[in-house]
């Protein structure tokens, strides 16, 4: 294995729960309200374009800025833990280590230069750079290039049905975590871990 491919919302950055709170307050005052049940059995995975279209059946310029302006005022290291933090430090020893998200680099990076883990992170992928979200694999074909590797020469870690779908598709090898959905929901993923964690990691690079 020469690259490890990590999501960010839910997988590195376990930020779900905070992201569902957001969604609710903006769809609350859009005039559509959202429960949480809803939010996760179908909105978790999926690009904040997405989240918006699905569930307004319009897509919102406005609202989706808003909803950036919120996550950067609440969100900020603490949703990456120690445990992720050291797995994908012990990663970047190995191999390169790269963010495929859905989110917007606005987001992301704030998030990874507060853990500390800019420096660990060869490449980011994010909404600001594809032109389809996940499912599709476009941002890990973007990922798989821009690292020079095959998919075979990869893995990727996911928290969510779309995310998988999406890493699946782009040829990687696939562990889905269940920090966001059931295990059940992530069957299409090639392994299912709890969450990244040294063990994972370790894992992943001994069966390079």
């Amino acid at each position: 294995m020469r690259a490890l491919l990590l999501d960010f919302n839910g997988t590195l950055s376990e930020d779900e729960p905070l992201l569902c709170r957001i969604f609710q307050e903006l769809f609350a005052d859009a005039g559509k309200p959202l429960s949480e049940q809803d939010y996760y059995a179908q909105l978790a995975g999926f690009s904040d374009r997405e989240v918006i279209h699905r569930w307004l059946g319009r897509y919102d310029l406005a609202l989706e800025a808003r909803k950036t302006k919120r996550y950067l005022e609440l969100a900020d290291g603490s949703t990456i833990g120690e445990e992720a933090r050291a797995a994908v430090r012990k990663a970047a020893e190995r191999v390169a280590v790269g963010v495929v998200s859905g989110s917007v680099r606005a987001e992301i990076q704030p998030v990874l230069d507060a853990a500390g883990l800019s420096p660990a992170i060869t490449v980011v992928v994010s909404a600001d750079d594809i032109r389809r979200s996940k499912p599709d694999p476009e941002g890990y074909l973007i990922a798989l290039h821009l690292l020079g590797v095959t998919p075979g020469e990869a893995a990727a870690v996911e928290d969510s049905e779309a995310g998988v779908g999406a890493a699946k598709a782009a040829g990687l090898y696939t562990v889905g975590v269940t920090t966001t959905l059931p295990a059940e929901r992530l069957s299409a993923a090639d392994a299912v871990a709890s969450r990244v964690d040294r063990n994972l990691i370790a894992g992943l690079l001994s069966s390079a």
